[in-house]
């Protein structure tokens, strides 16, 4: 892959990122204008659409075993490095040093929910390999635009903490945008089906947690590294079904 193939496609993750801060600042300038009422009515429609997407991704599965097996270890391994809480001390560290006031209280949950839903899910997932192995972009600005309407309304609640989550977004779809040209023909379309799948489970945790559903919140981001696991558990699969066959 030569070094344009490598810049071009990540300029389309600097759109989706570039929308997000757009979406957070004008979020932050509209806050005195959304009442608490409106704020929560509003919250409550997105987590609904947002229960839509993880619902029609998670069930284009085509191996459930596989998507449960890959929550179950994905987010045991998680759990084990505990990586929510590493996400909520950069959000916290960001705090400290950023932002001053009580008024900011909420500065952690935004960063952790937005960088989350943003990073999570088909859309991150197919538009950065898209991107990156086909120079298709189409799906990468579609997601861009979701999410720079979606971060007016979660900064306008949370606050700037959204605004910083475009930060893991860039390292992560561009992370994804530069690899899959030289991974992405190695990646069938099973194993990218399964991994969408796996992140439309992840996203119907942060639709619940969104609607304030069960005692303590799902922590979401110990989930993450059930995303990648379909990468090791197809091809597993189908090496021991040929031992046995």
């Amino acid at each position: 892959m030569s070094e344009r193939e490598g810049v071009i496609p990540v300029l389309a993750v600097i759109v989706n990122v570039v929308l997000v801060i757009l979406g957070s600042l004008l979020g932050i300038l509209l806050k005195n204008r959304f009442s608490q009422r409106m704020g929560q009515a509003v919250m409550a429609a997105l987590a609904l659409c947002t229960i839509g997407i993880g619902l029609t991704t998670l069930l284009r599965t085509q191996d459930s075993m596989c998507v449960i097996v890959c929550m179950v270890l994905g987010t045991l391994l998680g759990e084990k490095i505990d990586i929510e809480k590493q996400i909520d001390g950069v959000g916290e560290a960001l705090r400290r040093k950023l932002v001053r006031g009580e008024g900011n209280s909420r500065f952690v949950e935004g960063f952790l929910t937005a960088t989350v839903l943003y990073c999570v899910g088909a859309m991150a997932i197919n538009g950065s390999i898209q991107a990156g192995l086909n120079h298709d972009y189409a799906i990468l600005f579609s997601k861009g635009v979701m999410d720079g309407v979606s971060a007016i309304t979660f900064a306008a609640a949370m606050g700037v903490g959204v605004a910083f989550s475009a930060l893991p977004l860039l390292v992560y779809e561009g992370a994804i945008t530069l690899l899959a040209g030289v991974v992405g023909p190695y990646l069938g379309g099973d194993v990218i089906t399964e991994m969408s799948a796996v992140g439309g489970a992840i996203i119907l945790g942060i639709a619940f947690n969104m609607l304030g559903m069960g005692k303590e919140k799902i922590r979401v981001g110990n989930m993450l590294p059930a995303i990648f696991l379909p990468i090791l558990y197809l091809p597993l699969v189908n090496w021991l079904g040929g031992l046995i066959g």
